[in-house]
């Protein structure tokens, strides 16, 4: 008898925190450090992500079937054999792209609401 697993909208909405790590591990995969430096990128610097939540989310993405670590390094003379790399899984990518159109609906209903313009956003003008 075959258990019934969640499907990525069972695991919706995300917190800030899951998002933000299954966004910097979209394109590809990344250590701890990278993917704190990815999400204050991504972010305009607005999130700074420490250690400690970084990983204890990760342990929680590891448990849930998110995300899983790699086996694959770099170049060791250019890695820390410490490192430990992380990557999405199949449930992971499919959960980001279930939360990123959540969000765009949201997006959108703010817009015919006229609470939100198609203009840039303040990141993109440079506003506070």
């Amino acid at each position: 008898m075959k258990a019934n697993l969640p499907g990525p909208a069972d695991l919706l909405p995300l917190t800030p925190a899951v998002f933000h790590i299954l966004l910097a591990l979209a394109d590809k995969e990344r250590h701890g450090y990278a993917i704190m430096q990815e999400v204050a990128a991504n972010s305009h610097g607005q999130l700074q992500m420490g250690p400690g939540t970084l990983y204890g989310t990760l342990k929680r993405m590891l448990s849930a079937g998110l995300v899983e670590e790699s086996d694959e390094r770099p170049d060791p003379q250019l890695d820390d054999e410490r490192r430990r790399y992380y990557r999405l899984t199949d449930l992971g990518q499919r959960v980001l792209s279930a939360e990123v159109e959540r969000l765009a609906d949201l997006v959108r209903v703010a817009q015919h609401k006229r609470l939100a313009g198609e203009s840039p956003t303040r990141f993109e003008t440079g506003a506070a």
